[in-house]
């Protein structure tokens, strides 16, 4: 005790000098690099992150309108958000059942079998516009309509609700589309009655869970509910139609069906409102507009040829004035400066006392080009689209091109990925639900097992194909990935020509076959640039490579 005593004595009396040089380290980590305050290039930069609320939530109503304000009058976020929509979604994702047949008990000659009826049957309802509450699309054109909401909104919504079913439409199933501006908080009245905007979180007063920007939250944080607008809060086309709020559980009390699905994507931790594609470029593309309008203009007034006239006061006799020469008048009216003006071959007439002192429209457009590239570039690496795909321009080397298409292509079947398992899927698997209740589809333990239920369910989806620029490599490539086993016949005749392999083997067969009854090659051999041989081909040459290496 006594030796603890005198080591805790010696510590009292250390000088305090020590001390103060420990707390003015001051360079430890990021402290004297990213996190400076004593660097002058860092010292008035002190931003914030605060919450998702706080930092999402507040500003969407201005992010929205301007991506959307962006979309519609610029070329570059145009062209952004198209290209999106065409490579993602195009005419719209076709399913491919696949049900696991191992855990299901069947052969897979039955589970083939099932796909293709299940297949035809959800064409069925999908190619119809009755699948629409509006009676307007069909499932594959509201793909689009979704899709681009939640890429210019940063998220859009689709209801479930139930129609009566007639003779061409055996199924009930209707989706209604929702934008993102009618799911809000529900208006707070004040003191004096007047309704006002809620603010962005607000309580239900029934059972105490938060609603966060028109998203019902529990104590866990998990989505309960939705409150889905009648309105646009800002709509002058409706002003007299007063709002009301329509409270949306996200699925129902005794099916436990969804009744409404959210399609977007969280970059946070308690996030539930999606951001704009574009929100990470929107002053940049704006700023780029603007500059690209100002040469514009610039490069029109350079075109123009605008000649001014002055007339002199004193006319020797027998001359006639050009005022009378021109508008038949002598007298000069009162100058009106709305009457002079640049335009192609325009004559202003400028009256005695007025003069041009200087017109000079030459002006070196040599920097915009380069300059604009390199801003849609950045754009481009922010939004995950090179600058060759998103300018649709292919000036590079084969490599080079390849590369910004490969590139693009992880984004779009990213996004795709995203889109289908937040969009697709759900109404699939609901309307598979409804098929399987009217007998249309056998599906043995959908309603008893879960596993099993999971494993009908199964599927993918698949779309618009990447492009190509050269056929004959890709074809290659594709033959040696299927040789391999690295791929499937039926993924890559989805991916690389959008069609179905089966449907595929099927039309050959019968072409193949009136092929034979016209004595026509079925299979011209083709040398290394894929272009036809000798069409005297020989029982060998319609040989496939697998079996070609069989036999050596």
């Amino acid at each position: 005790m006594g030796k603890k005593k005198r080591k805790h004595s010696k510590m009292a009396r250390m000088p305090t000098d020590k001390v103060h040089v420990v707390r003015n380290i001051r360079n430890t980590g990021y402290s004297e690099n990213g996190a400076s305050f004593r660097k002058g290039s860092l010292a008035a930069w002190n931003p914030v992150k605060s919450s998702p609320q706080s930092d999402i939530d507040i500003n969407l109503g201005v992010l929205r309108g301007r991506s959307s304000d962006l979309v519609l009058g610029t070329p570059v976020a145009s062209a952004a958000i198209n290209t999106s929509r065409t490579n993602i979604i195009g005419a719209g994702l076709k399913v491919a059942p696949r049900p696991a047949y191992k855990l299901l008990g069947i052969t897979a000659e039955q589970a083939e079998e099932w796909s293709r009826r299940t297949k035809a049957e959800f064409n069925l309802w999908a190619s119809s516009t009755k699948c629409d509450i509006y009676g307007r699309n069909n499932f594959y054109d509201m793909q689009d309509i979704a899709y681009m909401g939640y890429a210019v909104d940063g998220d859009s919504f689709a209801l479930f609700k139930w129609r009566e079913a007639d003779a061409l439409m055996p199924y009930s199933l209707r989706i209604q589309l929702v934008e993102a501006a009618r799911v809000s908080n529900p208006w707070a009245i004040n003191i004096d009655g007047i309704m006002l905007p809620g603010s962005v979180v607000m309580h239900n007063t029934e059972n105490g869970n938060r609603i966060i920007n028109g998203v019902e939250v529990d104590d866990d944080g998990k989505v309960i509910a939705y409150y889905i607008s009648n309105r646009y809060q800002y709509d002058p086309a409706n002003m007299y139609d007063p709002p009301k709020w329509v409270r949306v559980s996200v699925t129902g009390a005794q099916t436990g069906m969804p009744n409404i699905i959210q399609v977007c994507h969280d970059g946070r931790a308690e996030q539930y409102r999606g951001v704009p594609k574009l929100a990470p470029v929107i002053e940049t593309i704006k700023q780029t507009g603007r500059y690209t309008n100002a040469e514009l203009t610039a490069a029109i007034i350079k075109a123009y040829f605008t000649m001014f006239i002055k007339e002199t006061t004193d006319h020797e006799t027998g001359d006639i004035p050009i005022a009378d020469a021109l508008n038949g008048e002598q007298q000069f009216p009162a100058l009106d400066p709305k009457s002079i003006a640049l335009g192609p071959g325009t004559v202003n007439l400028l009256p005695p006392g007025y003069d041009v002192a200087a017109i000079d429209p030459q002006r070196s457009l040599s920097t915009f080009e380069p300059f604009v590239k390199e801003l849609t570039k950045q754009i481009g690496a922010s939004l995950g689209i090179p600058y060759e795909v998103l300018m649709k321009s292919f000036n590079s080397s084969y490599t080079a091109s390849r590369a910004a298409l490969l590139q693009a292509w992880s984004e779009f079947k990213m996004r795709r990925t995203w889109f289908s398992r937040d969009f697709c899927q759900p109404v699939y698997e609901t309307w598979l639900t409804e098929a399987i209740v009217l007998g249309r589809i056998s599906a043995p333990g959908f309603f008893t097992d879960p596993v099993k239920r999971a494993a009908w369910c199964n599927s993918e989806w698949f779309g618009p194909v990447m492009g190509v620029l050269d056929p004959v490599k890709e074809a290659q490539s594709a033959q040696l990935r299927i040789l391999f086993g690295l791929s499937t016949r039926e993924k890559e005749a989805a991916e690389m020509t959008g069609t179905s392999w089966d449907e595929n083997v099927e039309r050959l067969a019968i072409e193949n076959k009136r092929l034979e009854e016209h004595n026509i090659p079925k299979y011209p051999a083709v040398n290394g640039n894929g272009q036809p041989e000798n069409t005297d081909e020989t029982e060998e040459s319609q040989v496939t490579m697998p079996e070609r290496r069989t036999m050596q």
